[in-house]
């Protein structure tokens, strides 16, 4: 690890230096406010903050929309924290996939680093598809905080995969296209229990 830079205050290693960049570009993000653009979002401001090139950066982060990612990311999980102590006692796997992509859709709006996620854009977990490895990461953190046995329900290894793919492919589905109006509260339950809920009862 080169330790140029930094402001005087070098990383003890490659780890810290990741969290430093990435603290740097949350604090590009924040200091925007509602009005963040992501179009506007540079390497350049990142490396200021820190007092080192862009080219240290980019050795830990290869594009703007690997930071980007990274980020929201590393701020999702105080939003996956949340939605568990929400679910918490919910332990049929029906309801919980019901709740948990209800609750989601609903947080989207108020949730800047959610949003970078799952919002179509270049930090989008799902630009590169519901099946890429950041959107599957996610998708599975999101089930395993959820108080359900899915051993025990007999959902595991490929099925617990698929179960993340088709929850990922309908909150894509709810982003692309929210509906005319958009369904809130009991309507988009009452649309995901008819719909997705029975999928589950087969298992």
């Amino acid at each position: 690890m080169r330790t140029h830079g930094w402001s005087g205050a070098a990383p003890a290693d490659d780890a810290e230096a990741v969290d430093r960049i990435v603290a740097a570009a949350r604090r590009a993000i924040d200091r925007s406010g509602d009005e963040f653009s992501i179009a506007e979002f540079s390497i350049a401001e990142v490396a200021r903050d820190l007092g080192v090139t862009r080219q240290t950066v980019y050795r830990y982060f290869p594009s703007a929309e690997a930071l980007l990612t990274a980020t929201a990311i590393a701020q999702t999980e105080h939003y996956l924290d949340a939605m568990a102590a929400a679910l918490s006692g919910i332990h049929d796997p029906a309801t919980a996939v019901v709740e948990g992509l209800a609750y989601t859709l609903e947080r989207l709006p108020e949730e800047k680093y959610l949003g970078l996620l799952l919002r179509p854009g270049r930090a989008s977990a799902l630009s590169a598809g519901v099946t890429s490895d950041t959107a599957l990461a996610f998708g599975r953190s999101l089930l395993e905080r959820l108080a359900v046995d899915w051993d025990a329900a007999g959902i595991s290894g490929a099925d617990l995969d698929e179960l993340v793919e088709h929850m990922l492919r309908i909150v894509q589905s709810f982003v692309i296209d929210p509906g005319r109006p958009p369904r809130r509260g009991k309507e988009i339950r009452s649309y995901l229990s008819r719909w997705v809920a029975p999928a589950l009862g087969s298992f």
